[in-house]
């Protein structure tokens, strides 16, 4: 579904279009919107609309890893390196935070300015000692749900 053109009542449905050299990629530009992310009644902040769409590039990214990788985010611009996602959060009207670990499985966290948002979703090879791959894009999913009670 293309969404270029769509719209709400009071204008702050995103719009969003992709193009790929495969024409059969599931790109998250053309996946269906969460009923979730359709309501509108108030207008969102930078923040929130930054983390909800985050959310769907997140699931979308995890729907096409295999058994043996999980997610993980990679910073563009900056040397800080790689982050497997284990949070994903953001605070009105305009932070974005990460929560997760680095790749010698240090605590991290980063704390983002929406202006600056700039990542890399990649996939790694899932932890040795865990016996599945951990999932958070499905959580995401969930909580955008649970919201209104969709």
């Amino acid at each position: 579904m293309d969404r270029r053109n769509e719209t709400d009542q009071t204008g702050f449905l995103p719009r969003a279009h992709a193009v790929h050299a495969d024409p059969d990629e599931v790109v998250t530009e053309h996946q269906p919107l969460p009923e979730r992310l359709m309501q509108t009644a108030h207008p969102k902040s930078p923040a929130k609309w930054a983390y909800e769409r985050l959310l769907l590039y997140i699931k979308n990214f995890e729907d096409r890893l295999d058994g043996d990788q999980e997610i993980a985010m990679g910073f563009t611009g900056a040397t800080a390196g790689v982050l497997r996602i284990e949070g994903i959060g953001y605070f009105d009207p305009d932070i974005v935070t990460f929560y997760g670990a680095d790749a010698d499985g240090t605590r991290t966290q980063l704390i983002q300015h929406v202006s600056q948002l700039n990542v890399i979703l990649r996939a790694l090879p899932k932890l040795s000692e865990a016996s599945e791959p951990r999932r958070i894009g499905f959580r995401l999913a969930e909580e955008l749900a649970a919201e209104t009670g969709n």
